[in-house]
């Protein structure tokens, strides 16, 4: 298993020190629309992962990555993690459905992002799993050796220790989807 490490990007800077050590760069879904950044991040060699609005449609997440790729950049992940519904027992609603959706209407990988999609940490692993066996390609998941000091989102945020479980499963859980 390969890790890579993102950064999240608000808007493009015009100097970025940590560009050479940076594999993707990372489109929150706040910023899923924010088309000077999309603009900005056509023109870079580096892989961009644009999470899909919190209130942004399917057909709204393809219309940003054809932005992107419409600059030149073809290094695209699309990133389902979770939309506002009127549910209030969990932060967001993880849309699994979309999943499938995206593979079907596009070439590009698609991972998911249970951390955010849930926003509870005793379930980000169930999540995760239900993601791939979806058919996601891969999974964003936040860590940190000790997630209730995190300065943010440590509420959903797993352990080192967790994590590494979690990547095990994962793993037997893709062989068990690539079966199907």
């Amino acid at each position: 298993m390969e890790l890579k490490l993102s950064q999240k990007l608000c808007r493009f800077p015009k100097s970025n020190l940590c560009y050479d050590y940076i594999d993707i760069f990372q489109v929150g879904a706040r910023n899923s629309q924010n088309f000077n950044l999309l603009d900005e991040l056509g023109k870079v060699d580096k892989a961009v992962m644009l999470k899909r609005g919190i209130s942004g449609s399917i057909d709204e997440l393809l219309q940003s990555a054809e932005y992107v790729f419409s600059n030149g950049n073809e290094k695209i992940i699309l990133c389902e993690r979770g939309i506002r519904t009127f549910e209030k027992a969990y932060r967001n609603t993880l849309d699994v459905n979309a999943i499938p959706i995206l593979k079907e209407k596009s070439h590009l990988p698609v991972v998911v992002d249970p951390s955010h999609g849930i926003g509870i940490r005793k379930h980000v692993g169930k999540i995760a799993m239900a993601g791939i066996i979806a058919g996601a390609d891969g999974v964003v998941i936040e860590t940190h050796e000790t997630p209730e000091i995190a300065l943010s989102d440590g509420q959903q945020t797993l352990s080192h220790a967790e994590g590494e479980l979690l990547f095990k499963q994962l793993k037997q859980v893709k062989t068990l989807a690539d079966n199907f």
